[in-house]
């Protein structure tokens, strides 16, 4: 099937054309149509296969005819974060601009004058996040009664995130009679009570089972205790053959503190994170896109949704809390038919959580404990690490070879060019000459492991009694 056999205009058409695209995804292929027939739809799609053009394509086209109206968006898109509202505003932009459609970016983050000016002029489509929209409605900035279009994107993580409430204060404020497409990965309970409430008769689209993995992704796991974790990663950047890398983990501190730590060990390493405002968030995505940094340490804000193109690894530093989260972050590499790695490590207390993700992917992820002995850290089993096999010296590593004979174009993981880290100072620096120490008497406080009492030369009545 060609995406001319959707029912696309001409102008749509030369755009998608212009974009390289010519077959339609199958989630595009079921979609698109009821779209344009103005059905409800209910979009069960796994992240990674297209979702977002298979609901902005058919809305240029709805659009493309009728006239916006001052602070009366004509539609909405609800996204859960500023990330995959920009994304989805970026796919707008690329795929109309052979029509004369306004658009405005409500997000937090940035300033409101500028997206309250956009909306006075009127706008054909809103994309927004739930509180920024709530915000300046509540404001009487925005007026809902004129939306006749309805988009719910990532319909789970806004139950995750906690927007549901907000989701059905925004639903009811528009009109009964509008056209309602809801997309999610999954569909559990209140995402389900919630379609029933607000979509009609909707046309019910899968095109995956629920939370499977893409099968383009080598998955894997790596047993490490809690304070090797540092060492282990550092040993995957050097030897796994890694080009572009994305790291997770749970907490923004650990985000700062891995991406501060890989710095000065000599990588080229962004962040990305919930406390960083937007124009930094979008600063450290665009160095990451354009190949100023190859490895991106992140929090679960840039696990759904976002599409960046030739992502070779993603490495969860820590294990997702929920299962449906390892699903959408590992689906940030083998994007668009290419391959990719995804590695996980795991301590000895992760092992429930590893069920709960192979329990929803449907199957057995290989867990790899020869890197243990490699990055220094003790097996869990000494029987184990007895009979595991002694690895020949000579052997180079698989992902070594492969990436040897990827192409001749220099590869760099670290940073060539690298100045002297703090750790290395520190190493460098001479020792301190002991006499010149001596001769400044110092005090010690008293603690368990120190003798209490003076510390500095004896002075010289108490050498005479001693003498006696």
């Amino acid at each position: 099937m060609k995406f001319a056999d959707l029912g696309l205009s001409e102008e749509l058409l030369k755009s998608v054309a212009d974009a390289g695209y010519d077959e339609p995804t199958p989630i595009q292929a079921q979609a698109i149509p009821p779209v344009l027939m103005m059905k409800d739809i209910i979009g069960i799609a796994q992240t990674g296969t297209g979702k977002t053009a298979s609901f902005v394509l058919p809305m240029i086209d709805i659009l493309a005819h009728g006239r916006s109206r001052a602070r009366m968006p004509r539609s909405l898109i609800l996204e859960p974060t500023r990330e995959l509202a920009a994304q989805v505003a970026e796919n707008f932009e690329k795929y109309g601009k052979n029509h004369n459609l306004s658009m405005a970016l409500l997000i937090g983050g940035v300033s409101m004058g500028d997206q309250i000016k956009a909306l006075e002029k009127g706008v054909d489509v809103l994309i927004a996040t739930p509180g920024r929209l709530m915000d300046l409605f509540d404001r009487g900035r925005i007026l809902m009664s004129g939306c006749e279009l309805l988009v719910i994107d990532e319909a789970d993580r806004m139950l995750d995130m906690g927007f549901i409430p907000d989701i059905e204060s925004i639903c009811s404020k528009l009109p009964a009679t509008r056209q309602t497409m809801l997309f999610s990965a999954t569909m559990p309970p209140p995402i389900k009570k919630l379609s029933d409430q607000f979509l009609n008769n909707p046309k019910y689209i899968e095109v995956s089972r629920p939370a499977t993995a893409n099968t383009s992704i080598e998955q894997s796991l790596i047993e490490v205790a809690p304070k090797g974790k540092r060492k282990l990663i550092v040993d995957l950047l050097d030897n796994e053959g890694v080009e572009t890398a994305i790291i997770f983990c749970n907490r923004k501190t650990e985000v700062r503190d891995l991406c501060e730590s890989l710095r000065k060990d000599g990588f080229d390493a962004g962040q990305i994170h919930g406390d960083m405002d937007q124009s930094s968030r979008l600063a450290e995505l665009d160095r990451f896109k354009s190949g100023e940094i190859n490895i991106l340490c992140a929090s679960d804000v840039a696990a759904r949704g976002l599409d960046i193109k030739g992502v070779s690894h993603v490495i969860n530093y820590d294990i997702p809390w929920h299962p449906d989260d390892y699903i959408h972050r590992i689906g940030r590499t083998g994007r668009a038919g290419a391959t990719g790695i995804a590695i996980t490590f795991i301590t000895r207390s992760d092992a429930e959580h590893v069920d709960s993700i192979q329990k929803l992917t449907g199957m057995k992820i290989a867990v790899r404990k020869e890197r243990q002995a490699k990055s220094g850290n003790r097996p869990a089993d000494k029987a184990d690490a007895k009979a595991a096999p002694a690895k020949p010296a000579d052997a180079k590593p698989a992902a070594a070879e492969a990436k040897a004979e990827r192409d001749d174009k220099p590869k760099r993981t670290r940073r060539d060019d690298r100045a002297k880290t703090p750790r290395q100072e520190v190493q460098n620096k001479p020792a301190p000459d002991r006499k010149a120490a001596s001769e400044k008497p110092a005090v010690v406080p008293n603690s368990d492991d120190a003798d209490d009492g003076w510390n500095g030369p004896m002075p010289s009545f108490l050498g005479a009694k001693l003498s006696r």
